[in-house]
């Protein structure tokens, strides 16, 4: 079989260590100015430590805030915990950036989109590649449309 550039596999882990990076800058100095993040993140992700009370509530995937109120926003190679209010409930949570789905910045209307490719049977037929699905991810970008300020 011929080697080829994975350009996908590349992609998505620049795009990952973008989100690492600028949480990593966030954890140390703060959020400048009025940037603040939506990020998305699939609840079943394996790594994912979220309150049982959430997990019930957003079964699927979950999008959090970060703008006025965090602590504890530790940033690792493999992911992020952070606390985050919830009707005035701390709740701790560690996010891997294998299960971020989408990480949008609307102040500056700067978003990113991971796509995921499934194998599961019924979807065969649609996903030829599915099959071939390494279990790695695509990054796009993501359109800011749905957060803009009316």
């Amino acid at each position: 079989m011929a080697r080829s550039i994975d350009y996908g596999n590349l992609m998505h882990r620049a795009m990952r260590g973008l989100i690492q990076s600028v949480l990593t800058d966030v954890s140390k100095n703060g959020l400048p100015g009025a940037h603040h993040f939506f990020i998305t993140f699939d609840t079943t992700h394996p790594d994912v430590a979220i309150a049982d009370w959430l997990r019930a509530r957003y079964p699927g995937e979950m999008t959090v805030v970060i703008q006025h109120w965090y602590e504890n926003l530790v940033v690792t190679d493999e992911g992020f915990s952070i606390t985050l209010n919830f009707g005035n409930n701390p709740e701790p949570m560690v996010i891997p950036f294998d299960a971020v789905r989408t990480f949008v910045d609307p102040s500056v209307e700067f978003g990113l989109r991971f796509e995921t490719h499934s194998s599961d049977a019924d979807e065969e037929d649609e996903d030829i590649e599915a099959a071939e699905d390494t279990g790695q991810h695509d990054a796009q970008v993501v359109s800011l449309d749905q957060f803009r300020k009316q």
